[in-house]
């Protein structure tokens, strides 16, 4: 599966803060070109047999609010892309494995704490949680963000070994390591699952 990722067309949310879209590209004997989002949230790229992938991305940019809009209607309506536990999920799982860990323990080290094992899951609702046993669960979905936001919600979490809760004592925690968590955090929540 390839994907595409889409600036924000408005630049309404910080540079950075944009849509990765899976895409499909479908040729046939048309004359023009198109695109769709389907319901799962996936960019279908229309395109005559005489036109180029990159002419086709090329198109697809140039129609990225339409693009935009139609992608937050369906995930308005709770419908997400890449739903199954497929070899594209699985993949993904795979490649974000290690990073994951090499973050983990920078950050870990960074504020003196420690955690027990690192769980990938398809989480539905949060990009990340820490049990009272200090185990580490994050969603697959971190690996289609900038860095920078995966590191907020990896801080996030650790953070947690220190204070089990959201009180002031926590976010000075999060605080002390990302000095520009809140714009970080604000950035997060225009992603959608």
């Amino acid at each position: 599966m390839q994907y595409l990722r889409i600036q924000d067309p408005w630049n309404s949310i910080p540079p950075g803060s944009d849509i990765c879209l899976p895409y499909e590209i479908v040729r046939s004997a048309r004359r023009s070109l198109s695109v769709q989002i389907t319901a799962d949230g996936k960019l279908v790229l229309r395109l005559p047999y005489s036109v180029s992938d990159q002419e086709a991305l090329d198109f697809a940019l140039r129609h990225r609010r339409w693009i935009v809009n139609h992608y937050r209607k369906i995930s308005a309506r709770g419908e997400r892309c890449l739903q199954s536990e497929g070899e594209e999920i699985k993949d993904v799982k795979e490649k974000l494995r290690p990073v994951l860990i090499r973050r983990v323990n920078f950050y870990a080290d960074k504020m003196g704490v420690t955690y027990g094992k690192i769980s990938i899951r398809d989480q539905k609702t949060r990009w990340g949680s820490c049990s009272a046993a200090g185990n580490l669960n994050f969603n697959w979905r971190l690996a289609l963000l900038p860095e920078e936001l995966s590191d907020y919600v990896i801080v996030h979490e650790l953070a947690h070994r220190i204070e089990m809760n959201h009180s002031p004592r926590f976010w000075k925690q999060v605080e002390y390591v990302l000095p520009d968590y809140r714009l970080r955090r604000k950035r997060l929540r225009e992603y959608v699952f």
